[in-house]
């Protein structure tokens, strides 16, 4: 068992120095991911012999041969993990550099030169109908504020005239309670000369009779 064990470690160590050469060496960087793998698999598959070592081990043994198969098995997961992270970050690199040649060939290609064209075109004639709109909606929003404007001076215009008309009833009303007030008056005037008259009527019949 020690002897599997040390050996599985030294894969593990050999792993990671990998690691290191892929991070130097990009243009290898496939051949060497497809090194780790199979170093993977053979740490994997130490790791289940180890396991059945384990259970052959003395019991007060056992704890601690089980602890250090589980640190093997925990570090080949995470050299699994890194491994695949890489592989994405390459897959994902090659796919971006794809993406550019053939936006790069469609672009300046001879072939796709009319299909530019037609998009070029449409693109200027969705520009001047954007613009078009723009324009008339300029024209709208004008058109609006000038009815506003409009409307505000005719509400001016009939704000003063009411203005007026209200100072000319107010006019009229204090003229009409200056013409009841003269009424009253000239009726007291009246009934106050009646009386005065014939009370001089009455003297002078007594006077002469």
């Amino acid at each position: 068992m020690e002897a599997l064990y040390h050996q599985t470690s030294q894969l593990i160590q050999e792993t990671s120095d990998l690691f290191i050469k892929l991070e130097k060496d990009p243009d290898r960087c496939e051949e060497i991911e497809n090194a780790i793998q199979s170093k993977v698999n053979s740490i994997s598959s130490n790791c289940e012999k180890l396991d059945i070592y384990v259970y052959k081990t003395p019991i007060n043994q056992r704890p601690m041969a089980k602890m250090r198969v589980d640190q093997l098995k925990y570090d080949n997961k995470h050299i699994q993990a890194s491994l695949t992270n890489s592989q994405n970050k390459r897959k994902r690199r090659e796919q971006e550099r794809l993406d550019r040649d053939q936006l790069l060939s469609r672009r300046f290609g001879h072939d796709h030169t009319e299909i530019n064209v037609d998009f070029l075109a449409q693109e200027r004639n969705s520009l001047h109908s954007s613009h078009r709109n723009v324009d008339e909606m300029l024209h709208t929003g004008s058109n609006i504020l000038d009815t506003l404007k409009n409307n505000r001076e005719t509400l001016k215009g009939a704000q003063r005239r009411l203005i007026d008309l209200a100072n000319t009833l107010g006019l009229s009303n204090a003229t009409i309670s200056l013409i009841e007030r003269r009424v009253s008056q000239d009726k007291y005037v009246l009934f106050g000369g009646m009386f005065v008259t014939i009370t001089i009527i009455i003297l002078v019949i007594i006077y002469l009779t």
